[in-house]
């Protein structure tokens, strides 16, 4: 079948679709072969397909889950944004990431409803050779101190709850208020939740914080900084964990602080 499916697409246009679709077929037939499926187990693939695509909206998006989940988001990242020595690690940004969110001042607090541990945190933009980028446009959204994202709880929790936009001033640095987020496992009332359940795989994320910085010249970096004493920092469920993104949220008496670096490279050329 891949064979005569193979012949069919010398009939289109050289392309990179054809050349996916292509090696998508192949590989497919070969696992169908291979494990030698039964029409009740495609059946049943096709019923999570469609589930899968039943728990997708604006608020959630179920297939980023399963890329994430299955090792492939993170994948692609590595191969198509690869980072050289000393520049910041990129990540996926994951399924809650919301381009809509606020712009805020310097110092401003991201939590709207002010439920949980005080942190502050700060940081700083710069370039692969140091130097500072100021107006880097800095995004940055978190779970709460339970582990839950505004858009999961949009009944509990603000509009945009734990999501802002900065920008850096002219040292490139940033700085913002809000509370320390918690480790969290990924939503298990899905399709993807029970199929992870039904493997057995811990769906645990270590706490952590995202962030998507842009500045003129450079590649977009989207990325996450992890709590380092975290018990789940060794068993993402995503494989977003890099040493170079472990860091110390440090307990003041007034709450946690953390300062994070983010070094962006040049625009590609060509």
């Amino acid at each position: 079948m891949a064979r005569a499916f193979a012949a069919r697409l010398e009939h289109a246009a050289p392309s990179r679709l054809r050349e996916s679709v292509g090696s998508a077929v192949e590989t497919l037939h070969g696992l169908v072969a291979g494990l030698g499926l039964t029409p009740a187990e495609l059946r049943a693939s096709v019923a999570f397909l469609t589930d899968v695509g039943h728990h997708a909206d604006d608020r959630r998006q179920e297939w980023v889950l399963l890329a994430d989940v299955l090792g492939v988001s993170s994948l692609v990242e590595d191969l198509s944004a690869p980072r050289p020595a000393g520049a910041t690690p990129n990540t996926v940004a994951g399924p809650f990431y919301r381009a809509d969110a606020p712009d805020l001042p310097a110092g401003a607090t991201i939590s709207r409803d002010g439920k949980g541990e005080p942190l502050a945190v700060s940081g700083r933009v710069a370039a692969l050779g140091g130097g500072p980028l100021a107006g880097a446009v800095v995004e940055v959204w978190q779970a709460n101190g339970e582990g839950r994202y505004e858009n999961q709880e949009p009944d509990r929790q603000p509009e945009n709850n734990l999501r802002g936009r900065f920008r850096t001033d002219t040292q490139g640095r940033f700085a913002f208020r809000s509370v320390m987020p918690a480790g969290y496992a990924l939503p298990a009332d899905g399709p993807v939740g029970r199929l992870m359940a039904a493997l057995g795989l811990a769906l645990q994320r270590p706490a952590h914080l995202h962030f998507r910085v842009t500045a003129n010249g450079h590649e977009r970096l989207t990325t996450h900084v992890f709590d380092r004493d975290d018990p789940a920092i060794d068993g993402d469920a995503i494989f977003g964990v890099k040493p170079e993104l472990k860091v110390e949220f440090r307990c003041t008496t007034a709450g946690r602080t953390v300062d994070v670096d983010f070094v962006l490279c040049p625009l590609r050329q060509g």
